[in-house]
């Protein structure tokens, strides 16, 4: 009998304001929204083999627990910290307790915004970063993260 490769699993998180996508600053972050964004990765998870978990907060400490829980239960992480990228030791901390690889994503190039948007506190725990690509970050963070994860 044979064995059934064990299915990967991957929380996506997106973190305060995500929930406006598509309404909000649409010349920085484009017109797509977050219920779109989640149709496509889901569409493209089953592509890759891959089971995600989609989570979307407006709260620092939601987020923190949506990562704790996810220890031992998923296998990588996919964050759009959004503001909390520059400002949140707490989440850098629950990542860090988090054994898995993390790609971290930003639908606007950070780097082409103001300078305090330069830093991320999530830079050096993530594995890499996608940003400036619109939705589509989402997608190739995903593809990556597949790939490091061997699911695709």
């Amino acid at each position: 009998m044979a064995t059934r490769k064990k299915k990967t699993k991957v929380l996506v998180l997106h973190g305060p304001n995500l929930n406006l996508l598509g309404t909000r600053e649409t010349d920085v972050y484009g017109t797509a929204t977050l219920a779109s964004i989640v149709e496509q990765l889901g569409t493209l998870a089953r592509e890759l083999g891959v089971e995600i978990e989609s989570f979307q907060s407006n709260s620092e400490g939601e987020i923190v627990s949506a990562i704790q829980r996810a220890r031992g239960k998923q296998d990588g992480i996919l964050i759009n910290p959004a503001a909390y990228t520059h400002t949140s030791v707490a989440i850098r901390d629950a990542l860090l307790a988090f054994s898995g690889p993390i790609v971290e994503v930003h639908l606007s190039n950070v780097h082409r915004r103001e300078e305090f948007r330069h830093r991320s506190l999530m830079a050096d725990v993530a594995i890499g970063q996608v940003l400036g690509f619109g939705a589509a970050s989402y997608s190739l963070g995903l593809r990556a993260l597949a790939g490091v994860l061997g699911s695709d």
